[in-house]
């Protein structure tokens, strides 16, 4: 074990008031009754013992004068419930009892306690009237008595600002801690918020990833296993391959939704989530593969520009957008050929993706379904914009910008 520093101190020491900390928080626990009911016992204690020791000379204690001492100390126990009353009948029985007995109690023990009180728990205009009429008070009353030292008029005018001081402190503390406990909620409520907003955004990139998986998967399955009863007899070879791109589909889309579903179920509640390798604009070679051999459907990969790294949120945009559009070209739109373009530009890049198939639904107000919708939510969500609907020579257009660099921050504000 290391040795301590030479004058080590504990703490505690440091810090001698930290002793009193289970003494204090024990007495907010009590109920306010109790304390206040000690604090009136103490008060006439502390009054009685001039009276029950009464130095050589003073007149002994009557009868009266202890009524008059419990008088400034009883009115204590509904200090904090009514602490205005309260103030007002220690205020009359103080000088009554300075008054009445020979000579005056050495100090305002209930008058101490009821302008702390005041001063903490009272009104403004309640605080200001029950000062003023202390300091009246207090100085017409030490006036009353004959042989009064003049140091009397400041040591018990001194005593009753103190006192009203502690009372100050007393109010602004407890609006500081209770400004600090606001705070504290309203942050506590702001992080919930903040960690709800983005579990729903979470959710949601979760499961339009498992729409565009699931649908472009199940697409090129069906559209197999429907092409593969007709080519059985005839060309035996050609049904293998159309069952083993059936396969293989479904065994890609069963990795890719593991890999979502294994991260959902590691992810810890005190960590952030987990972000999953997403595909970018350099698998859309691949995309655009897949889709070749699994369908027979043509699609070429057009490249202009000068190709560059993407921000990732960007690349994952580009590479859903087109595997949806070429999802729904192969189930709606009866399509033989498609072309995928990617056009690089200095501040954005344009993805498009058109067909010769049927063109868009001749039903009016048809926006599209909720892949459409997906290709609109993506898009907006990079600072872009995407345009789908009939293409320049018939077909099906589905056209995306998405900013990048310089245009990317204007985009996203």
């Amino acid at each position: 074990m290391a040795a301590r520093p030479p004058f080590h101190r504990s703490p505690l020491s440091r810090y001698p008031f930290t002793a009193f900390a289970p003494v204090v928080a024990r007495l907010r626990t009590t109920h306010p009754y109790a304390v206040d009911a000690a604090v009136a016992v103490l008060v006439l204690f502390a009054v009685s013992l001039q009276w029950l020791f009464p130095d050589e000379g003073d007149d002994p204690l009557s009868l009266q004068g202890w009524l008059l001492g419990a008088a400034t100390a009883v009115p204590l126990v509904w200090r904090r419930a009514a602490p205005f009353a309260t103030a007002c009948a220690v205020s009359v029985a103080t000088p009554a009892q300075a008054v009445y007995h020979a000579p005056p109690p050495d100090l305002m023990y209930g008058g101490f306690v009821v302008l702390y009180t005041l001063a903490a728990l009272g009104r403004p205009w309640q605080r200001r009237l029950m000062l003023a009429g202390w300091l009246i008070g207090v100085a017409v009353t030490i006036r009353h008595n004959e042989d009064a030292d003049p140091f009397e008029y400041a040591f018990q005018l001194l005593s009753i600002v103190g006192a009203y001081a502690l009372g100050v402190l007393a109010r602004t503390q407890r609006a500081y801690t209770a400004e600090l406990e606001d705070r504290a909620r309203r942050l506590e409520r702001e992080r919930a918020a903040d960690t709800a907003r983005a579990a729903a955004r979470e959710r949601a990139r979760i499961a339009r990833d498992m729409h565009d998986i699931l649908a472009h998967a199940v697409s090129l399955m069906v559209v197999q296993a429907e092409a593969g009863p007709v080519v059985v007899r005839s060309d035996p070879a050609r049904a293998e391959a159309a069952f083993d791109a059936i396969a293989g589909t479904g065994r890609d889309a069963m990795a890719q939704l593991r890999r979502i579903l294994g991260v959902l179920n590691e992810e810890q509640p005190d960590a952030g989530p987990r972000r999953l390798p997403q595909p970018g604009v350099d698998g859309l070679s691949g995309l655009v593969r897949q889709v070749t051999e699994s369908t027979g459907l043509r699609v070429e990969l057009r490249v202009t520009g000068e190709p560059r790294p993407l921000p990732p949120d960007t690349g994952v945009a580009a590479y859903r957008i087109t595997q949806e559009a070429l999802t729904n070209t192969v189930k709606h739109a009866y399509a033989s050929s498609a072309t995928v373009g990617l056009d690089w530009g200095a501040d954005e890049v344009t993805l498009t993706v058109t067909d010769d198939g049927r063109g868009p639904s001749p039903a009016p107000g048809d926006g599209g379904g909720h892949g459409l919708i997906g290709i609109r939510e993506r898009a907006a969500a990079c600072g872009g914009d995407a345009v789908t609907g009939g293409g320049p020579d018939g077909g099906f257009l589905v056209a995306v910008r998405l900013p990048v660099g310089a245009g990317r921050r204007t985009g996203l504000g």
